[in-house]
């Protein structure tokens, strides 16, 4: 199981590629980048933000976008995928995901800048997540989304998850998949390395 030093958050970040070869970087989100972070959620089209929240919401809100930008507070953790446009460092994705000790399961949404969807970032993303699940020693990873996200459906569907009902609301799709891979067989470097250097330690909670 995964334990992070909270006092240098970057040495967890990845490098991933879009379709074209860009390069996207993966890292936890800081304190100093809420501002940052919620310009980004007023950016998604409504439909993008509907679909990242199951429901209607125009921007996160003050107490939901401090929980975001606070790396493992009850078990929670959010990425941001950064790439360099125009010479700055711009969000153009973000995840958040849970970890679920009681029950080894990793709960996890994501959500990708319109302007960039269609470029592979949300493939490479998911199969970051799968490498963060892995380095916690989760049994599954799941998530849930509405019928009609359709962009979701089928990135999950690439991904190999499986589909189900979800019983608390008609109106959104279960997805799981199981995680079985040893540390070592981690096909992140970054999370290969966390994971075996911790095996046998507790995640770190952030104060």
């Amino acid at each position: 199981m995964t334990a992070f030093r909270f006092d240098d958050l970057r040495q967890y970040s990845d490098v991933l590629h879009t379709r074209q070869g860009d390069a996207v970087t993966v890292r936890f989100v800081e304190p100093r980048d809420g501002e940052e972070l919620q310009n980004y959620f007023r950016s998604l089209s409504a439909g993008s933000r509907y679909n990242r929240f199951l429901g209607a919401m125009s921007e996160l809100p003050k107490a939901l976008l401090e929980r975001f930008t606070r790396v493992g507070e009850r078990e929670g953790f959010t990425v941001v995928a950064t790439m360099r446009v125009d010479g700055f460092e711009t969000i153009v994705g973000e995840a958040r995901y849970i970890f679920h000790p009681h029950n080894s399961s990793f709960e996890f949404g994501l959500s990708i800048d319109d302007r960039w969807q269609g470029h592979g970032i949300g493939a490479a993303l998911m199969k970051n997540l799968q490498c963060r699940a892995a380095s916690f020693g989760s049994m599954r990873m799941f998530g849930d989304t509405l019928r009609s996200n359709t962009a979701m459906i089928s990135l999950a569907k690439k991904s190999g998850f499986a589909f189900g009902n979800n019983s608390d609301d008609w109106k959104l799709v279960h997805f799981e998949k199981s995680i079985d891979t040893r540390p070592q067989d981690i096909p992140c470097a970054s999370w290969r390395i966390a994971a075996a250097s911790s095996e046998v330690q507790a995640p770190a909670l952030a104060n």
